[in-house]
């Protein structure tokens, strides 16, 4: 076997140190193909014997994922989970029983992943996931939670046979790797289904690929509308499957009326699990009331009011949209708005030129990010500035970091205004980590 590049003497000690390697080893970002992740889950004699649920998506993995998270562990069950991006700390990404997992534990794992390693080259992505799924494989745990990064097919987290996969929205995004059509990306994210395991759909309108694909190698599809549905109205809300009824149940406390599309596909997944992990009616109604997920429509406490949401496609932007219109009337709302150069930015404009005041657009420190220059141009393009409505003529500003479009946006809103912060991880992040610094 090839030994490590990286002799122990010159192996880092500290967990930034190692990220700061990862970040720095491979010229791909993303290097799709399992073939190198394959072959280095196998030297590491990587399992689970747990049952395990893979969850991908386009929009609405991440609340999928919270929302089993925490009706499981109401059950009481030891849950891990492998969640993405991260916010503040790499540790948020790896998490076992609630909690994020500590420098030391997952040094251990990048120890494990690199001793193992030899010769093949991993990028970020797949070396970090690699090492957090040998983390959760090496707890004592019940269930495990394992969230997609991008596609399905082809992602890092396919190495692993899932007992259940759930597929939430189908939309256009990543079309460089994943298609320009729902038909070719629904494809790639039936990727993640195994034959005679529980495949969940929950888009209300999944593209024939998916169904194909399922059908083709005799996984056992769960589609919304025909395996489980829900209804509801300005009080509670039902859930049916194929054999089990959740009635009367609160609405998630994720915001947002996508979310009961997130938690139909929980509460399906749920079912698939009964005898292995029962789970009670008043734990998924816990579950659900009590469930956090920073940046999915979080709406922060204060005046002006902040509503983080990391929408950063046309589909997800659209929801925000949505959101945004149920909350009621606020005289101005400022958006702070950074985004990736390689995402739909007229489509998500479409989506909220006409919610957005005030736009503080925003540099970010990616050379993949599109310049607070390039989004003006295309507000600009989109009629942005020459929109005037009742009140004032918008107008769009340009910031070098999210941090300085937020306190700009501070230093000009009422009380009684709303600033809104999306495009990217990167912008909801930094002004995450201004508002923890005291910034408000």
């Amino acid at each position: 076997m090839p030994t490590s590049s990286i002799t122990p003497t010159a192996a880092p000690t500290t967990l930034n140190a190692w990220l700061e390697l990862l970040e720095s080893r491979h010229f791909k970002t993303i290097d799709m193909g399992l073939d190198r992740v394959k072959l280095v889950k196998e030297r590491l004699n990587l399992a689970f014997s747990c049952p395990v649920i893979v969850v991908a998506g386009t929009n609405g993995k991440g609340s999928t994922c919270a929302m089993l998270e925490s009706m499981l562990l109401r059950a009481g069950y030891k849950v891990g989970l492998y969640i993405k991006p991260h916010f503040l700390e790499f540790n948020e990404r790896a998490q076992l029983n609630g909690e994020s997992a500590s420098d030391q534990a997952l040094i251990a794992s990048f120890e494990a992943v690199e001793a193992q390693r030899g010769d093949v080259s991993l990028t970020y992505f797949e070396f970090t996931t690699l090492a957090i799924m040998h983390l959760l494989s090496a707890a004592d745990l019940e269930v495990v939670i394992l969230e997609v990064g991008l596609g399905g097919r082809l992602d890092a987290v396919n190495v692993i046979d899932a007992d259940i996969a759930i597929v939430t929205s189908i939309d256009i995004d990543h079309t460089d790797y994943l298609g320009d059509t729902r038909e070719k990306i629904g494809f790639e994210k039936a990727g993640i289904f195994r034959a005679g395991k529980v495949a969940i759909c929950s888009d209300p309108v999944p593209p024939q690929s998916l169904i194909d694909h399922a059908n083709a190698i005799g996984a056992d599809l769960w589609l919304l509308g025909r395996d489980f549905n829900y209804t509801g109205d300005k009080q509670q809300w039902n859930w049916g499957g194929r054999s089990q009824r959740r009635n009367s149940l609160g609405y998630p406390s994720l915001r947002g009326a996508n979310q009961l599309l997130n938690a139909s596909a929980a509460l399906a997944a749920l079912e698939a699990l009964r005898y292995q992990l029962p789970v009670s009616a008043q734990e998924v109604r816990t579950g659900l009331v009590t469930v956090e997920l920073p940046a999915r429509f979080q709406v922060m406490p204060g005046q002006p009011l902040v509503v983080l949401d990391v929408a950063h496609n046309p589909h997800a932007a659209a929801t925000l949209g949505q959101n945004l219109e149920n909350m009621g009337f606020h005289p101005y709302t400022f958006g702070i708005f950074g985004v990736m150069l390689d995402k739909d930015i007229p489509g998500i404009i479409a989506q909220l030129k006409s919610k957005i005041d005030h736009w503080c657009v925003t540099d970010l420190p990616l050379p993949r990010a599109a310049s607070a220059e390039q989004i003006r141009a295309y507000l600009q393009e989109a009629g942005v500035e020459a929109q005037i409505g009742q009140k004032a003529e918008s107008t769009i500003q340009n910031f070098s970091t999210p941090a300085d479009a937020y306190a700009n946006a501070l230093s000009r809103a009422g009380e009684n205004d709303r600033i809104v912060v999306f495009g990217s991880f990167l912008t909801v992040a930094d002004v995450m980590k201004a508002r923890k610094s005291g910034f408000h």
